[in-house]
């Protein structure tokens, strides 16, 4: 059994940890908390022992801690960085590296510049085999994740009869639970989204991949907007659903007016933080116009992104197949059990 150590426990921290403690090849030593709040006995209350920095420990004299993150390192074999964007690179350097530990980074990271945790930014749809062995890889954000998992089949099916590819990202303001984050009534534009350019570091650098980004106030999902040209005419709305029919984490929804529908459902239907772990394509909304489909799917922001790390460590620490990793993700996550439940309930209607 391998023991994993979780740096962080916001919005991925708290998801991964509650999935991982149904995997019987794991074992969660610990989460690793910054700032004395609430989270750390919601963490205890969940059975988590919680370790803070050294420097930190009188911060946390009102809570129940069981050490410091310095010292639980030498007990664990990897590393899940779900510290805010800009504190990996950090705890890399300090924490991970002088301990020899590998590591698991997440998109609020980098891997260009001189702050890079890593030379690999991991998709399981595009890059599986690369992550094998490896000692510090860096996970895709929820948008890039879920662009892979919709260019990397639509590649497999059309190859060079694709030459263009523009992505408007219709991004959410702030996760469900992070209530003390304000919505702005406004529409905020991104200059130079990175989306774009992390996509291209799997889907090749000279893709003829065009991202731009707004973000809109809203906690129910994000919403990408797809138009893709082809070399001849383009297929059929049909033939594009088609080839999602049978892979991991897509469901194909038809009659969803929004994102708070699938939203809501999985609330109701009792799954986990009321994530589908998906992206769920808009079949009604998927058109073919001379060269090109325009399709719209939403992405399930911070929870697309929890199978992915679960599917990367187990390339990391335990060196399994493609096959092996996706088989047991799946026996924890049931995505297909959610994905039919989700077309099903979202079917498209006589």
């Amino acid at each position: 059994m391998k023991k994993i150590f979780v740096n962080g426990y916001g919005s991925i921290g708290s998801r991964i940890t509650s999935f991982l403690k149904d995997d019987p090849e794991i074992s969660v030593v610990g989460v690793g908390k910054y700032s004395p709040d609430e989270k750390v006995s919601i963490a205890n209350s969940r059975g988590l022992d919680v370790y803070v920095p050294e420097r930190k420990q009188d911060d946390f004299s009102d809570f129940k801690i069981a050490g410091t993150i310095e010292s639980v390192l030498d007990e664990c074999d990897l590393v899940i960085d779900a510290a805010p964007g800009g504190h990996g690179y950090k705890n890399k350097i300090h924490l991970y590296e002088p301990k020899n530990i590998p590591a698991i980074y997440q998109g609020g990271e980098s891997i260009m510049g001189s702050e890079a945790v890593s030379d690999l930014l991991f998709n399981s749809r595009a890059n599986y085999d690369l992550a094998i062995g490896k000692n510090h890889v860096m996970q895709g954000s929820c948008n890039v994740t879920g662009m892979g998992r919709i260019l990397e089949p639509l590649r497999d099916k059309f190859g060079d009869n694709l030459i263009r590819f523009d992505v408007t990202l219709v991004r959410r303001w702030a996760d469900i639970e992070q209530t003390e984050k304000k919505l702005s009534d406004t529409i905020e534009m991104t200059q130079s989204p990175h989306h774009g350019d992390d996509v291209k570091t799997y889907f090749g650098k000279d893709a003829p991949l065009f991202v731009r980004a707004i973000k809109v106030p809203t906690r129910q999902m994000h919403l990408h907007i797809m138009d893709i040209r082809f070399k001849d005419a383009a297929p059929k709305p049909s033939e594009i659903h088609e080839i999602f029919t049978n892979e991991f984490g897509v469901a194909t929804l038809w009659t969803a007016k929004g994102t708070k529908d699938v939203r809501d459902y999985a609330q109701n239907m009792g799954f986990n933080f009321t994530d589908t772990n998906m992206i769920h394509i808009h079949a009604n909304m998927t058109t073919s116009i001379g060269d090109t489909v325009q399709m719209m799917y939403s992405d399930d922001q911070t929870g697309i992104v929890i199978p992915e790390n679960h599917m990367l460590l187990q390339a990391m620490l335990f060196e399994k197949s493609y096959q092996e990793a996706f088989e047991h993700t799946e026996s924890i996550f049931h995505m297909r059990e959610k994905k039919q439940k989700l077309q099903e309930y979202f079917g498209k209607k006589d």
